[in-house]
């Protein structure tokens, strides 16, 4: 759908750019409630229940050489991570806090796990509620067939598109009208794979749900293991929201942020 003149492009609609921010708000308030949460038993096992001895991922302070040291440790590895996890500083004065997490990354930010739970549990909601409304949205006004579903021609090039990435090479012109094969993939697995984990894995751990519904836990092989899976999905849906976030930048920060707010993209890339 052309603007004034070839060269611009109506790249989002309306519905799509408010569920998008809808959507980096709540999940930017679950990971930082989320981490309060896990502040309070910084210990991630397998299984249905908590095997104190043998966490699978774990961050704490230890006395080493008659200091503090913050240690994170992933399946009996450890590495040092003094200042930022395990071990951080808060306050005016410096003074170290020991956190798994740090003060300025955790929703509230005092240790605080009931207050935490509450954020996460309403943003929770607010954010499944924003995503089931895309996701209707997307299928009944054809935006997933249009723009998320990827053609044959876009997996053959699939190889081409991952190497123009990598050397920062990004389309314009007419290229640039639809998203590439590589970023409908990404889109399609966060929305169908890593976002219904992420919730599902929630459903397990409450003690209501798996009361009702006990199946569910020992599809993910028991509590402790939906768990560590929330945390794991997590962690990857920040991986890709911080590539996400530099791909925007690099790719010309001023364009991207318009097509998001106004829904207006200029087909030649970053306006000079």
């Amino acid at each position: 759908m052309a603007m004034s003149g070839e060269r611009w492009i109506f790249r989002h609609s309306a519905a799509v750019r408010v569920t998008h921010w809808i959507n980096a708000f709540c999940l930017t308030i679950l990971l930082m409630s989320g981490l309060q949460i896990f502040n309070a038993h910084p210990a991630l096992y397998l299984g249905k229940q908590s095997d104190f001895d043998h966490p699978v991922f774990s961050i704490s302070a230890e006395r080493q050489q008659d200091r503090l040291v913050g240690v994170t440790k992933a399946f009996g590895l450890g590495v040092t991570t003094t200042g930022v996890l395990g071990l951080s500083t808060a306050g005016d004065n410096g003074e170290e806090a020991v956190r798994a997490f740090p003060s300025w990354a955790t929703v509230p930010s005092g240790q605080d796990l009931a207050t935490g739970r509450r954020w996460h549990f309403a943003f929770a909601w607010l954010f499944l509620l924003n995503g089931t409304l895309y996701l209707v949205y997307s299928v009944v006004s054809g935006h997933m067939r249009r723009d998320l579903l990827p053609s044959s021609a876009g997996f053959r090039s699939l190889g081409r598109t991952l190497r123009d990435h990598v050397l920062m090479r990004f389309p314009k012109g007419d290229a640039a009208r639809h998203y590439n094969p590589l970023q409908q993939l990404t889109y399609l697995v966060v929305i169908f794979v890593l976002l219904p984990l992420m919730v599902l894995t929630g459903l397990t751990m409450s003690p209501g749900i798996d009361a009702f519904f006990h199946p569910l836990a020992a599809l993910h092989g028991g509590r402790q293991s939906a768990r560590t899976v929330h945390f794991v999905a997590a962690a990857a849906i920040l991986l890709f929201a911080a590539v996400h976030v530099a791909m925007v930048l690099v790719s010309g920060a001023f364009n991207n942020m318009r097509s998001m707010i106004t829904g207006n993209y200029y087909l030649g890339g970053a306006l000079e």
